[in-house]
């Protein structure tokens, strides 16, 4: 029989499945937030090979169904984002405590889901950290080139440090080990100088 943890899993992946952006991963097409749950467990994992049951199932539900609010339904300024960022939140809470409750999770293990991937306790919870980490080590490994290639320089420079700021010791060890391309090395090194 099947357990719920592993069932878990695969509602959250069939749920990202169903993304309709997608990206190219070795040749193939592929749902964008289903790689970005897989890639975000898999660095959870690297960072901590111990992770408990609660850590891996907020990494794979962090980003559950995101292009259901697009960002282009609000304002393209900071207020903007802000809100779309506390709706993501409250959607992202709400799949992932319906799946979770579905396969038979207690609400004291739904609420500890809900509560990193709302990151409290971010600076006091070591499982907390984790998360983080792994989210800015994704973005490092996958998105950055994008990230540069369609943002202001300088903008693009506070962005990494207030990155760099979020995470651990243990996450810039990792962040360095990454192989970086010339043009993502030079950006890093003025965020990091």
């Amino acid at each position: 029989m099947e357990t719920r943890f592993q069932e878990a899993l695969e509602r959250f992946d069939a749920a990202n499945a169903k993304d309709p952006h997608r990206i190219v991963v070795d040749g193939t097409e592929q749902p964008h937030e289903l790689i970005y749950a897989r890639r975000l467990t898999a660095w959870v994992l690297r960072l901590a090979p111990d992770a408990s049951e609660t850590l891996q199932l907020a990494a794979r539900c962090q980003h559950l169904c995101r292009w259901e609010i697009p960002r282009s339904s609000y304002e393209m300024n900071r207020v903007g984002y802000l809100r779309w960022r506390a709706e993501l939140k409250k959607l992202h809470a709400a799949k992932s405590a319906e799946i979770l409750a579905e396969v038979g999770y207690s609400p004291e293990i739904v609420q500890r889901v809900q509560d990193l991937n709302l990151k409290k306790g971010l600076g006091s919870d070591p499982e907390c950290q984790v998360l983080e980490d792994a989210l800015c080590l994704v973005t490092l490994q996958y998105q950055l080139t994008d990230l540069i290639r369609k943002t202001d320089p300088e903008k693009m420079v506070t962005i990494l440090q207030k990155t760099w700021k979020k995470m651990s010791q243990q996450g810039h060890e990792a962040a360095l080990e990454l192989p970086y391309t010339d043009e993502e090395k030079a950006v890093l090194q003025r965020a990091l100088a």
